[in-house]
């Protein structure tokens, strides 16, 4: 959808990444990195001081559950959390192994099971509530059942999954004895007073979960490819074989900026918070003016949205190509996150990480185009 946007000029509001600049204090250590050094490979893991400065993160916000990490054993440095996962998927799961995924999800999870000779087997959260089905999810574990993959804040729904859910996971993951693979890269965006809950914080999910996150959305590069991987001792040494030989390594000088990123004060976090509940109440009133249909999310920077009022003959897909082409919209058809794409019809999802002004663009455009559907 980004290619058919830059093709026909339309607003890109489909593939999630920021239209706006990362702190200047990030981008001024970036420059200065690759002016002055390290631009050659890190060690592989990652740089020591950034592995440091992941773990004692992860200490500090959700203690004293992460102060277990070693950051010379238990974090890794990835090129972005699609690779975290990927490798991570790749170092444990072996042919014929299954993967229960729940969806709708980021594309690349199936891929990557299919990639190991695993079966991914898909539990849906089903709208509009999106909420986890614990049932669905106990009758989808098969003696074949090697690990769990699920998302929080979650992306498409922008759900963030309670502490009962999470609890949830962690009884069926201990009881099968099952690796739950956990993609936490929007912890840092939460609406509402929400509290983001990292599963391996869980008793008994320590030593079976694998937790995923990075940089790029928290501090808006997601085309420098930072990501982490945290895992104790046994999955840890799975991911970093497949990473060692996959990637070598992360980019050295933006791993030198990403130091600089977790030295930002806390109110760097508190601003961004107010600036994303901004842009999520623009957005929902962008879509309630334009005839869209939706829920606020509860993270991440994503939503969701009906379209019957546009009253268009076709699939999610073919919804998402006319937007994009005759509107000048760019967005994402709700079929392509679920393994039934049945599931997802009817829905378009929208990501609203821009700037204002791009923001106002889209309404525009949106509300012109929805009224013109009406009078025809």
């Amino acid at each position: 959808m980004t290619r058919i946007a830059i093709d026909t000029d339309a607003i890109n509001l489909s593939q999630g990444f920021p239209d706006f600049d990362p702190p200047p204090e990030v981008r001024e250590a970036a420059a200065r990195a690759v002016r002055d050094g390290p631009n050659q490979y890190a060690v592989t893991w990652g740089s020591a001081q950034l592995r440091a400065a992941i773990g004692e993160s992860l200490a500090k916000r959700h203690a004293p559950h992460f102060d277990w990490v070693d950051p010379a054993a238990h974090v890794t440095v990835t090129c972005g959390v699609t690779e975290g996962i990927v490798s991570s998927i790749l170092g444990l799961i072996d042919p014929g192994d299954e993967v229960v995924i729940i969806e709708p999800a980021h594309e690349n999870y199936g891929p990557a099971t299919r990639f190991a000779g695993g079966t991914p087997v898909f539990v849906p959260l089903l709208p509009p509530s999106y909420e986890l089905d614990l049932d669905r999810v106990r009758e989808a574990v098969t003696p074949r059942s090697k690990a769990i993959l699920l998302n929080t804040p979650h992306n498409p729904s922008g759900r963030v999954l309670t502490r009962k859910e999470l609890q949830g996971i962690a009884d069926i993951a201990i009881e099968h004895d099952l690796i739950a693979i956990t993609d936490e890269i929007y912890d840092r965006i939460l609406y509402d007073g929400r509290e983001h809950i990292p599963l391996a914080t869980l008793p008994g999910m320590r030593e079976r979960t694998i937790t995923i996150g990075g940089l790029s959305k928290t501090f808006a590069i997601t085309g420098w490819r930072l990501g982490y991987v945290v895992a104790p001792d046994d999955l840890s040494r799975a991911a970093r074989t497949v990473h060692d030989f996959m990637t070598i390594c992360a980019p050295s000088p933006l791993q030198e900026a990403g130091i600089a990123a977790y030295a930002l004060p806390e109110s760097f976090y508190e601003r961004q918070t107010a600036e994303y509940h901004e842009r999520r109440d623009r957005m929902m009133q962008i879509l309630a003016d334009s005839g869209f249909e939706a829920d606020p999310p509860e993270g991440a920077y994503y939503v969701m949205a009906r379209y019957d009022a546009w009253n268009f003959d076709g699939s999610a897909n073919d919804f998402a190509c006319w937007l994009t082409r005759d509107v000048g919209v760019a967005v994402v058809g709700g079929s392509h996150f679920y393994d039934d794409p049945a599931i997802g019809e009817g829905q378009v999802r929208f990501a609203f990480a821009k700037k204002t002004e791009t923001l106002e663009r889209a309404r525009e455009r949106l509300v012109r185009g929805f009224r013109e559907r009406q009078s025809d």
